[in-house]
């Protein structure tokens, strides 16, 4: 029913969340953020009085401030605090560190890996300085010196679980998925909630063909709350890889995935949505299938909302309505209605018109990005 370049076609999804803050030691145990680029240009550093080096030339206070300032985002005023205390101090391995830090920070990768290696070849225990160096690698898409800057870091600290996490994206980088596969494995031996490692593991197994080991870590990053992993949750219950196949469920993971711009799990939605219509050419049978699922859906959402009394038939945003909820009613009259609710879909078309006085003004913006799309697939007239 859902076409198989929709379902396999992982290559295009393939996002490994590279670590910024690499020298910072930590990996992500809640919901996952975007992926956040390292700045090429760096903003200019905000003008405060305490941005310039001190006059008092003490390299101790020097480093103080610089770290301060990287702290605060001001990496061009850190830089100049460092290397005034490196110039006092050449030996002065914590100001060198954060220097490299600062470096990476603000884009200068050249400059952050000339320090950082000289600074660990006369102290090669500083872990945390040789995990920056590693982000600068990995940021330069220098594999093989990235990799081996992160097993000797393991192999002085096997406990480093971003040193772990960094490896497994590097390994897939090289195209050695059973290594990547190993990393991400080894990182959740030690911390089940990093979900980030969870995701990617679940990656690197379906590049892998190991579809049916990839779908309960897709399950337990989507219930996490990671959007690109309720897509492909979605795609596993659409398709029955790894879990009895679902209907209602895989179109409760690609509405909550859609709802958080996954285009992907839109794009599933719609297709699902031709099937019902006999658009698509399917058996009979299919289209039942599918007008159940979305029936049932669309069902399940009162389950939410134990305190509501149904009328009838109507729609839960209309009950939600009646209630004086306005501000709950117009994301679920869409989730209705995108699940294939005549009345909802109507409801949605006059609230857009009309608003309710005190409540919800006309020419939602919500309403219209909805009404757009399901015009665009000929289930609404067109609106400017």
């Amino acid at each position: 029913m859902i076409s198989e370049g929709l379902m396999n076609g992982t290559t295009r999804f393939v996002v490994l969340v590279l670590p910024i803050a690499l020298a910072s030691g930590c990996v992500t145990t809640g919901s996952a953020p975007a992926p956040t680029a390292v700045a090429a240009t760096p903003s200019p550093p905000a003008t405060t009085s305490d941005s310039a080096p001190p006059a008092a030339a003490d390299p101790a206070r020097l480093l103080d401030l610089g770290r301060a300032l990287l702290a605060r985002g001001e990496m061009v005023a850190a830089t100049m605090a460092l290397r005034e205390a490196l110039h006092l101090k050449p030996d002065l391995a914590e100001a060198r560190a954060s220097l490299g830090l600062a470096l990476y920070a603000m884009g200068d990768l050249d400059a952050a890996v000339e320090e950082l290696r000289g600074l660990l070849r006369v102290r090669p225990d500083l872990a945390e300085a040789r995990l920056t160096l590693a982000a600068a690698l990995v940021a330069r898409q220098d594999w093989p010196a990235a990799r081996a800057e992160l097993e000797r870091a393991l192999a002085a600290s096997p406990d480093l679980l971003q040193a772990q996490y960094t490896l497994g994206v590097v390994r897939y980088a090289q195209g050695d998925l059973t290594g990547a596969i190993e990393a991400y494995r080894r990182v959740l031996a030690r911390e089940p909630r990093a979900i980030d490692a969870r995701y990617n593991l679940a990656l690197v197994l379906k590049l892998a063909r190991r579809d049916v080991e990839a779908t309960p870590e897709f399950l337990a990053a989507a219930e996490a709350g990671l959007p690109r992993a309720q897509y492909f949750a979605g795609a596993a219950y659409a398709t029955g890889v790894g879990v009895p196949r679902d209907l209602v469920a895989a179109i409760a993971w690609w509405t909550r995935a859609a709802e958080q711009g996954v285009t992907q799990a839109e794009e599933g939605l719609a297709q699902l949505r031709q099937s019902a219509s006999g658009r698509a050419r399917r058996p009979p049978a299919d289209r039942q299938a599918v007008e159940q699922a979305f029936g049932e859906y669309r069902a399940r959402l009162w389950n939410d909302y134990p305190d509501i009394a149904r009328q009838g038939d109507e729609p839960l945003g209309a009950a939600l309505l009646r209630q004086g909820r306005a501000r709950e009613a117009v994301p679920v009259l869409i989730r209705e209605a995108a699940a294939l609710s005549e009345p909802a879909q109507r409801m949605l078309e006059t609230l857009y018109d009309q608003g309710i006085e005190g409540q919800l003004p006309a020419h939602d913006a919500r309403i219209l990005t909805y009404l757009k799309s399901a015009a665009a697939e000929g289930r609404s007239r067109p609106r400017p």
